[in-house]
């Protein structure tokens, strides 16, 4: 096993290389998918106003709800800022399961820019993949105390560390935990974020750190996102898995809706889709909510936008008729799990859910 930091030129996997750089998946690791055992959850502490102009009062108390949610079946890591106020420390640390973390970050979005935790196959061994992060294409700088948090993570936890020098974001990434990656051209293709690189040579970096063998395409580059979406069309706000076979997938029930073409789209080529042994996937529609706006801006709002733990399931609650439906699909997919739902109608106005807001270990 190695104990050392990892680091891969770019030129080897563009080549398809498989020689003499040893990568997450040759040493036996694999990314787990989200529904499988947390050994904790790993949360950025809400800082920064800008991300919520003129609405930033009501997010504390929403993460506060959140992180309490999420540690009565898990522990919880949150990541805070050296000035951090008294208050705010004592009203987090006295939450039950609750490790407040000295880590500096600009923001609280660490679903894209948090550490990738791997498994291995054979031993109980951990590490980490850090990706190289750039707030969705330099959108929102400054963002170099996020591209830093994977490391110092992994240096708090004494884990290896794997850098493949790409620009990489999870809520980029779905991931059935059976070998199948699900993401988007209009993303990953971006020259906002990578490019240098194709298809092929981002596909093989992404099997070769999570041990996934299959990467499922949606959509082409600039092909579009949901109205309000400013991460270049994340899958985490379309479609995600839900077991290795199954996938739920937003659905537009409004023609005249800005998202209704879109969403069809998604659904048609999803049913064309395959898993790595040539088996369709199970695609279940989840229904789009009512259209959310503040100060005239349509606002990315979804369902997809969940997150799963030990037991539990976090959705999106937004006051609709849809919230009903959502929670009763979310029910039959994840049976045995509790359903809550947390209005999130604040938290969008971020441009992030829950989903966004969290990182499985």
């Amino acid at each position: 096993m190695v104990r050392s930091q990892i680091a891969l030129g770019i030129s080897h996997l563009m080549n398809n290389s498989r020689s003499s750089i040893a990568t997450p998946k040759s040493l036996g690791y694999h990314w787990p998918a989200e529904w499988e055992s947390h050994e904790a959850t790993w949360i950025s502490w809400p800082h920064n106003r800008k991300t919520w102009p003129e609405k930033f009062d009501p997010v504390p108390n929403l993460f506060c709800e959140f992180i309490r949610t999420v540690a009565r079946f898990e522990p919880v890591h949150v990541l805070v800022q050296e000035d951090i106020s008294r208050s705010v420390w004592n009203d987090v640390s006295a939450i039950k399961n609750v490790k407040l973390r000295q880590i500096t970050t600009n923001d609280c979005w660490i679903r894209d820019y948090g550490p990738w935790f791997l498994s291995h196959a054979e031993s109980q061994q951990q590490a980490v993949v850090d990706w190289r992060y750039n707030a969705w294409g330099e959108k929102y700088p400054p963002f170099d105390a996020d591209n830093q948090v994977p490391g110092q993570i992994a240096k708090l936890q004494s884990l290896d560390v794997f850098r493949p020098g790409l620009v990489m974001e999870a809520g980029a990434v779905e991931n059935n935990g059976a070998g199948v990656l699900m993401v988007t051209s209009q993303c990953l293709l971006n020259p906002n974020r990578n490019p240098n690189e194709n298809k092929q040579s981002i596909e093989n970096f992404l099997c070769e750190f999570t041990g996934a063998s299959k990467v499922l395409w949606l959509f082409e580059p600039g092909q579009g996102s949901l109205a309000g979406d400013d991460t270049d069309a994340h899958i985490d706000q379309l479609a995600r898995f839900v077991s290795t076979s199954t996938i739920v997938a937003c659905r537009e029930g409004n023609r005249l809706d800005v998202n209704y073409l879109l969403l069809e789209w998604l659904h048609h080529q999803l049913r064309e889709q395959t898993d790595a042994s040539g088996k369709h996937f199970d695609v279940i529609d989840l229904p789009m909510p009512a259209p959310v706006y503040h100060n005239g801006q349509r606002l990315p709002a979804s369902y997809a936008n969940f997150y799963v733990g030990n037991g539990f399931v976090v959705l999106p609650e937004f006051g609709c008729a849809q919230d009903k439906i959502a929670m009763g699909i979310l029910k039959d997919v994840f049976p045995g799990r509790e359903i809550i739902m947390i209005n999130a109608v604040d938290l969008i106005w971020g441009l992030g859910a829950f989903h966004c807001v969290s990182m499985q270990q």
